[in-house]
Order: C-alpha cells, then structure tokens, then sequence
C-alpha cells in the first residue's frame, strides 16, 4: 500500500492501514485539515467537489462530503466531473476552495484529493505545508449542530464549461463545423466521456466512441502514452476518422493521433496550440523545464519570447502570471489558456487544435510535420536515502559549468541549441528524474547515460 502526503494534496492506493494507504480514516484527516485551514484564512464557507469516474470515487467522495459538512461548510457536489470543470466551478460558486477526487493518469487502484483555492487554482505549497501539518498533529475541530454545513448536487457545471469555450474569439466554431472531422475519442471509461464528445457534438464533429462509459473500468493504463494507445490508433484507421483525442481519467491532459494511427506526440500539443494562439495573439509562452524545446522555437518564429517554469502545475501558473503569458502548460498535454482559466484543461485544448487544425487546412499528420521533430528519453536515478540531493545536484551543475544551464528547479543543462538534460530530485522519493530531449532517441539516450555515469561518479 501506498500514501503520499505532499504539499498539493493527498494520493495513495485504497485500502489497508491509515498512514500505509488511503483509507477512510486519512481521508477524514485530510479534508479537516482542509477545512480547518480554511476557516481561518476565509470567511466564505462553501465548498465545490467533483471526482473522476474510479471505482473508489463514490466512497471517497462520500467521506470527503460528509466531513465538509461537519465542518461547517456548504458544499457542492458536481458528481462525476472534470478537474478543469471544479476549477471554473469554484469560481463562478464563489467558494472558499475545492476538492477533486482523482488520481489523474495513475491506475483504477489509486485516488488522490488535488485541493484548490479560492481561485480555482491548486494551493500554494505553503498552504499546502499547513494542512499536511495539521493532518501529522490532528489539529482540526469539527461544527456543532446549530453550525453544520449543507449540501447541493448540481451536474449543470459540464456544459456550462463547454459553453464558454465554445464562447471564445479564439475558438472558430464555423470553419470546425465547415471541415465535418470524424474524431475517435478515448476517454478511458472516465468523465472525458461525458464531456469531450458533448463539446465535439456542439463543434459539428462525427465521434466515434471509445471506452466512453464513465464506469472507472480503465481498459488501458490510463496515463496517454504510446504504448497505450493501440486500440485508439486502430479505431482511427478503421474508421477513417480524421484524427483521434485521448486524455487522462480527470481531462486536464490530452494527447493526438493522426488519422494514419501514428503519434502527433503529447509533447507537441501544447506546440501546436501555442503556435495557433500566436498566430491571433501575440504574447508569451511558458512551459515547465521538462517540457520540449520545440515550444521555444514555435514561439521565437513568432517574435515572442517564452518563459521556463518550475516542474508543477501552480509553478507554471505562477510564471504565466508573472509575464502575462497568453498561452502555457505542460509538455505532458496540459494547455492553459487564461483568458478561460489557469488551469490545464484537455477541453480548451481540443477546441484550439481543432481551430488550428480547420484554418491549416492539412491533415493532422501534415501539421505534425511542420514542427520540429525532437526526440525525449525519460529516466530516473535511485539512490540511498541518506544521500543529499540537493548537494549532489549542486556538484553536477559544478561538473557542466562550461554549458548554459537553468538552475530554478534541480539542474537543467543545455549541451546544445536542441540537446539538453534535466535532473530534478523527486519529492516524494529517493530518486533524480532525468529527462533529455535531442534530434534522435538514441542520441537523447546517450545523453541520458553520459549524466547518470557520472551521478555515479560522485555519489
């Protein structure tokens, strides 16, 4: 079993011992810290709450509701949701914060609670730090019976959603609708199913569903890779659909295939979207330092200048706020547009590329071959406990200290224009997340393998 306290939220595997698993008992614990955090720092007592569609959801959510209202908070349940759609909730509620139930891209045993502010955003890591305090010190009361909250189910929230992306100058509703795609969406039997078909339906599209029951029975590893995608790559061409959407069970993450069933690569959503953004609004751009470098240049063709974040989701926020980015995300397949909201969301992203897509008048494989075409090799280094990251990270950037490097988050070396390292401590284990990104596989895996030979020499 498995739980991991960290300062965006709780996840773990259901079952066995608190403390070991996600229990019930660590749930409750959890959200009253939660709640209690908020009590101080607000007077608003509402709460909105929507979960993906695991098997685990109704029970999580149960707790988590029920807690909330002994607490002495209203909530508001959306049910089966998006975590793009509880984010945009809690602002148009006016609520305190908001909790979604999901393990994003980890498989049918996992949930987790990503735990949001008054903004819709996920919360800060010092806020984050208080509640995983409380939690350790059990330092949280609950209402008594004059003071208990209430509780209101409202399912409205999708279309809603929907409805203001479709509202967007940036999304061309006629020219999607003029290019009649057939699409295949892989939804992986989660609330993509609910909520991508809806919104292709409005855009005039032909779906062809796939795995769209929102029953939490994952027909593949959920996480949109490659290696996972062969039923939808096969659906496409036996269909002749004209392209295909994937996304991740909670839709903050979306990933292409071509209508010949090959990979557009989750990298180059974010690209792709960005590079149609620019084309209508100049701005700057910004991505986490793992993401590909293909966004850079996407952005300097345009004579805009992109930004590197810090690995996570409020970090990369945080920097599209500081330089006013139009447009970010994560390489990952998460787009963030603010002018909808700050947050990743699979549903804006299928409404830009299928814009992008219908203005290029090209095939979905043509536009792919536009961009840039960079390889990426993901590793990880394990190492003893009592080993000191952050001196060790320290000494590699010491060893490449004749190549340009991005030191904001781990160690991030550039050993050419198009080639370059990543080396960040994990915070949730002994380990260095090595990514490389460069022309080829093999050559962003040689890299890999040159950086870990010499971690091996000074650890």
């Amino acid at each position: 079993m498995t739980l991991i306290k960290s300062i965006s939220g709780i996840r773990g595997t259901i079952g066995g011992k608190p403390n070991n698993g996600l229990t019930p008992l660590d749930i409750v614990k959890f959200t009253s810290a939660y709640a209690s955090c908020l009590l101080k720092s607000t007077n608003k007592r509402k709460i909105v709450v929507g979960r993906d569609a695991r098997t685990s959801g109704t029970m999580v959510a149960h707790l988590v509701t029920g807690t909330l209202i002994g607490s002495g908070f209203k909530v508001v349940n959306l049910g089966l949701s998006t975590t793009p759609t509880v984010e945009m909730a809690v602002v148009w509620e006016q609520a305190a914060g908001g909790i979604i139930l999901t393990a994003s891209h980890n498989p049918r045993q996992w949930n987790a609670l990503k735990l949001l502010n008054e903004k819709g955003e996920f919360i800060s890591a010092e806020l984050g730090a208080e509640i995983v305090e409380k939690v350790n010190n059990e330092d949280f009361e609950y209402a008594e019976i004059d003071d208990l909250g209430s509780y209101t189910y409202d399912a409205s929230y999708i279309e809603q959603h929907i409805d203001e992306i479709l509202a967007l100058d940036l999304v061309d509703v006629e020219a999607i609708k003029r290019k009649k795609f057939k699409v295949v969406v892989d939804a992986v039997n989660s609330t993509g199913g609910i909520s991508i078909p809806v919104l292709l339906d409005k855009l005039g599209c032909e779906v062809v569903p796939l795995f769209c029951e929102p029953n939490g029975q994952f027909p593949h590893n959920p996480e949109p890779l490659p290696e996972h995608l062969k039923d939808l790559s096969n659906k496409i061409v036996e269909t002749k659909a004209n392209l295909g959407f994937v996304c991740d069970p909670d839709v903050d993450r979306l990933a292409i295939v071509n209508e010949d069933g090959s990979m557009f690569g989750e990298e180059y959503t974010l690209v792709a979207v960005a590079d149609y953004v620019l084309k209508h609004k100049k701005g700057s751009t910004v991505s986490n330092l793992s993401s590909s470098v293909a966004l850079k240049k996407i952005t300097q063709q345009h004579n805009c200048t992109y930004f590197p974040a810090k690995v996570g989701e409020v970090n990369v926020v945080a920097t599209m706020k500081a330089e006013n980015a139009v447009i970010g995300g994560e390489g990952n397949g998460g787009i963030i547009l603010p002018e909808l909201h700050y947050g990743r969301d699979a549903l804006v992203g299928v409404a830009l590329f299928l814009s992008h897509l219908a203005h290029e008048n090209k095939s979905c494989s043509e536009l792919r071959a536009t961009y840039p075409d960079f390889k990426m090799v993901k590793d990880k280094i394990q190492l003893t406990p009592e080993v000191d990251l952050e001196s060790l990270l320290a000494r590699m950037s010491e060893m490449y200290a004749d190549k340009e490097q991005v030191t904001i988050d781990g160690v991030k070396v550039f050993f050419s224009e198009n080639e370059w390292v990543h080396l960040r401590k994990s915070n949730t284990e002994p380990i260095i997340r090595v990514y490389a990104e460069s022309e080829t596989e093999a050559k962003a895996r040689e890299l890999v393998e040159t950086v870990k030979g010499a971690v091996a020499e000074v650890v």
